[in-house]
């Protein structure tokens, strides 16, 4: 089982690879015959996740979509964040106890 921080920090990764594929869609929606990028994630075993790109099978945009994929991205960030900075502080507890 991977630890506290190793899994929120594929999950700040993840939301990090979201964020960046819509942002890349909305700066080329208005370019002919833009596929956007898609971002598929996956589970991993021992905790925690990866992610994937690929492109649209169709042309178009789909503008109110990427933009809540943003705002979807940042606060998936942010809850990894949260949990990243909590194992932390778990941690530090403990040491400062067996100490």
């Amino acid at each position: 089982m991977s630890s506290i921080s190793s899994i929120s920090q594929s999950g700040m990764q993840a939301a990090q690879t979201a964020l960046g594929s819509a942002a890349h869609n909305i700066a080329n929606n208005s370019t002919p015959d833009f596929r956007r990028q898609q971002v598929a994630q996956k589970e991993q075993s021992g905790g925690g996740v990866t992610t994937s790109l690929r492109q649209a099978d169709i042309a178009g945009a789909q503008l109110q979509t990427d933009v809540v994929a943003q705002l979807q991205a940042k606060n998936a960030f942010l809850i990894n964040l949260a949990v990243f900075k909590t194992g932390n502080q778990m941690a530090g507890a403990l040491l400062d106890r067996s100490a």
